[in-house]
Order: structure tokens, then C-alpha cells, then sequence
């Protein structure tokens, strides 16, 4: 299990140990274990918040499991934690130097970023 997804409820900070899908042709919420990769219509709870879940009226909960345990850490967040470790103590580069802010001028124009103007004589 990945220790980066977390639970899905809004300012809950705690590790998904479950995936929630609403069926709504059948009118369920399915609740089972973590799934392999976030999909994008499904939602990763913790354990308090699986354990708590209620669907809507005229809906039915099904539990696939009803057991969430602890998620353990993976190869893949050791590997992480390597790779962010060794990214902070890699030098810092200088800072490049700032780009001149004057406008340039070429044959009677004036450019500023995408926007130009053009001199001309005023008819009147």
C-alpha cells in the first residue's frame, strides 16, 4: 500500500486503507479494500471514515471487507523518501539573471512581450 494516498474527507490527514464506488444503477456504495491506483470516480477513505460510512436514503452499503488495516510501507515509498532526500541535498544553483524590462525598439515599434506599437503619422 502507498502511505502518499490519503483519505479523500475533506482536512482528514490519515492514510486510505479503503475505496469507496457509488454503483448508481443498483443504488450502492461499495466499499472494499484499497485499490491498486486512484481512479478518478472512486474515493480513498481512512479507516475511521470507512467504518462511519452511511449512503444515501433508499441506498444499501455494501462491505467487502470490514477489517482496514494499517497500511504498511512499500518499496516504493522507501524509494521515495531516498529520492527527496538526496533532491534537498543536492546543490542549489545560482539564480539566472534578470531579463532587461526595457522595451525594445525595432524599426519605429515598440515591443512589450506580445503586445506592439506601431509610430505613424496621425491623419486628420
Amino acid at each position: 500500500m502507498n502511505l502518499s494516498r490519503r483519505c479523500s474527507k475533506t482536512a482528514c490527514r490519515q492514510p486510505a486503507v479503503a475505496t469507496l464506488t457509488y454503483v448508481y444503477s443498483d443504488r450502492a456504495a461499495v466499499l472494499g479494500p484499497l485499490a491498486t491506483y486512484a481512479e478518478p470516480h472512486t474515493y480513498d477513505l481512512c479507516s475511521e471514515h470507512a467504518t462511519r460510512l452511511t449512503a444515501p436514503r433508499g441506498w444499501d452499503v455494501v462491505r467487502l471487507i470490514t477489517d482496514y488495516p494499517e497500511p504498511q510501507p512499500s518499496s516504493d515509498d522507501l524509494l521515495a523518501l531516498a529520492d527527496a532526500v538526496r533532491e534537498a541535498g543536492r546543490p542549489r544553483t545560482a539564480s539566472p539573471e534578470p531579463v532587461d524590462s526595457a522595451p525594445a525598439v525595432v524599426a519605429g515599434e515598440v515591443r512589450r512581450g506580445h503586445l506592439r506599437v506601431l509610430r505613424g503619422s496621425a491623419e486628420g
